[in-house]
């Protein structure tokens, strides 16, 4: 990312980010997946919710304040929902974990409070009813076709071999 940038980075490419998320030297540009101490975080939806938010009220503090003072930004950590399967599923929340029955529908019921709207809630909701009553799966969608989908993932999986070695 570093090379991609333009600016300095370790030999990963990785970049210097401040506390504030921004780049080392580019307050402009802003690099998301890290911590105020430069740690790696989950790669996981809450993450990205809670940066998202974090450089949108920056951006909306310094458009109207140039020059406003710049707050780290702090990760809290909510607990993690997996599911495993039909009617099992885990959800931690650090001090404790529900699983199976109970935490399939802890999943459930968290990933359909944090859908925007009524109407995708309802909609969500009787789909989901529905494939679990039926036993039906839910919908595996691939367009475009496949075979040029393919040759460029083993011609690009190729070279990245070849360059490895």
């Amino acid at each position: 990312m570093a090379k991609w940038l333009g600016v300095d980075g370790d030999r990963a490419g990785r970049v210097t980010v401040y506390e504030c998320l921004t780049v080392a030297g580019h307050p402009e540009i802003f690099v998301l997946a890290k911590d105020a101490k430069g740690k790696a975080l989950p790669g996981l939806a809450p993450v990205a919710k809670q940066q998202g938010e974090y450089v949108g009220k920056l951006l909306t503090r310094l458009r109207k304040t140039p020059g406003a003072k710049r707050f780290a930004f702090a990760y809290k950590d909510y607990g993690a929902l997996a599911t495993i399967g039909r009617k099992i599923a885990i959800a931690d929340f650090g001090l404790f974990s529900l699983r199976g029955f109970v935490g399939w529908l802890t999943w459930s019921v968290a990933h359909i409070y944090f859908l925007i709207g009524f109407r995708n809630r309802f909609s969500v909701s009787l789909d989901w009813t529905w494939s679990y009553l039926t036993f039906q799966r839910g919908a595996r969608l691939i367009t475009g076709p496949v075979d040029e989908v393919r040759k460029e993932a083993r011609t690009d999986g190729a070279a990245a071999s070849r360059k490895a070695a």
